[in-house]
């Protein structure tokens, strides 16, 4: 859903609850942070940042790893960012 909102292919409601989501959760705004440096450097036609793919990259084989984050109803997130996040 997280790729679905940056690419502005949800509706409004699910747009603003997203939203919400990213500012109350570190990791996930962490997640979306790192995708939108991504577009932006392939919507100019350079390569993405390395450090940024990187950390990209490490974030998704701790999800792998952990599996999905325990209650995520709001409140703080707990474990670790990606690396040079």
């Amino acid at each position: 859903m997280l790729q679905s909102y940056l690419d502005g292919e949800t509706d409004e409601v699910t747009a603003r609850r997203v939203a919400a989501h990213l500012e109350d959760c570190r990791r996930c705004g962490l997640e979306a942070s790192l995708y939108r440096e991504i577009q932006h450097a392939l919507a100019r036609r350079v390569e993405p940042d390395s450090e940024a793919v990187e950390r990209l990259r490490t974030f998704g084989a701790a999800l792998l790893n952990e599996g999905p984050p325990a209650g995520d109803g709001g409140s703080e997130d707990t474990a670790a960012p990606p690396a040079g996040a």
